[in-house]
Formats: C-alpha cells, structure tokens, sequence
C-alpha cells in the first residue's frame, strides 16, 4: 500500500525529476521568480520552502543537506545568507503562486512562483485602528451638524458651479486640441513666414 506517499511524476523518471526540481528551486533562490507550469510550480514550493526551513536551522548539517539536494553552492549560500534570515519570525508560507493564464500552444496553466514580501502588520493592530478611526469621524460630523435649510441650498449651488467648470475645461481643451492641429498643419514654409 502507498498511502500517504506523496509523488510527482509528469511523465519524467526519478534523476529527471529531482535535476528539475534542484534546478527550478535554484533558479527561484537566484531571481527571486520564476515563470513555469502550475504542476511544476506546486512541486518547486514544496522543495524551496523545505530549503527555507533548513536555512533557518542554518548548521552544517542543514547547509549540507540544502547542498545534496539543490546541487548548487552559490545557490545555498545565498540561501543561507540572505533568504532565510528574512524568514525567521514566519512558520512557513515563503513563497506565493501567482496565476498567469494559459499558455498559447500547449494551454499549460502558466504561473509565476516568488518569494512573499512581509508588508503586513499583524491583525490587532489593524482591528482597533479600523474600529476607531473612520466611523467615529463620520459620527462625530454628522452628529456635531444638524442638517438645515441652507446647508442644501449650498450643496445645489456647489453642484451648478461644478458644471459650469467642467463645460469651462472642455472649452479650454477645445481650444488647445485645435492649437495642436493647426501647428502640426503648418509646413515648414509657414513657419519660416510668421517669424
């Protein structure tokens, strides 16, 4: 029985796999993207965040182990050095898929596999900015100005007046589309004559 063993064929035999996933991973460490298959991609995350992990561990051990696997020292090294100490406050997740569409001559689902940039701020300091914040403003105005009267009859006046310059603007661009035409009628001779 096979259960829970989890494989990766794509039609490829097991050098040839494993030479794909160390080269694709590599290439990910390298550049930051990659573009390639979803299948494939799904596959090359599983590998890139487990290299992640050992770089986090960061011993020889791990760095010899992220060697056997990936086949490149330049590519564990920068592994080592930059890419998983980034990580370090963050319990796997490092990479992100980014949909592209379908390739042209075969319909391949097409993706981008990348690292995750942490931009984000943890959850409770959002809650209690996004609670307090916004709804108490709008409360605190409409509470503070009770509506009246002449608070309408200007809100009609400040309508008009935007109408009327906004047929302002399109009468000075008008004017300016039909400077353009004219200057790019003119020959040559015609502006030799005005000056």
């Amino acid at each position: 029985m096979r259960h829970r063993e989890h494989t990766f064929k794509i039609g490829r035999s097991g050098a040839h796999r494993k030479a794909l996933l160390a080269n694709q991973v590599s290439s990910l460490i390298e550049k930051g993207e990659i573009k390639t298959t979803l299948v494939k991609a799904k596959e090359s995350r599983r590998l890139a965040e487990k290299m992640v992990t050992m770089g986090k561990k960061g011993d020889l051990h791990h760095r010899r182990l992220a060697i056997s696997k990936l086949r490149d020292k330049a590519a564990v090294a920068k592994l080592f050095a930059e890419i998983a100490p980034k990580y370090a406050n963050r319990d796997g997740g490092y990479t992100r898929i980014v949909r592209l569409g379908r390739r042209l001559g075969d319909a391949a689902e097409i993706c981008l596999l990348q690292w995750v940039v942490e931009t984000a701020k943890p959850k409770s300091e959002k809650k209690k900015k996004d609670k307090g914040s916004a709804k108490s403003e709008e409360t605190v105005a409409n509470a503070a100005e009770p509506a009246s009267a002449s608070s309408v009859e200007d809100k009609e006046v400040d309508d008009t007046s935007d109408k009327k310059n906004n047929a302002d603007d399109k009468e000075t661009e008008a004017e300016e589309n039909k400077e353009r035409k004219d200057a790019a009628a003119e020959t040559p001779d015609d502006a030799e004559i005005k000056k």
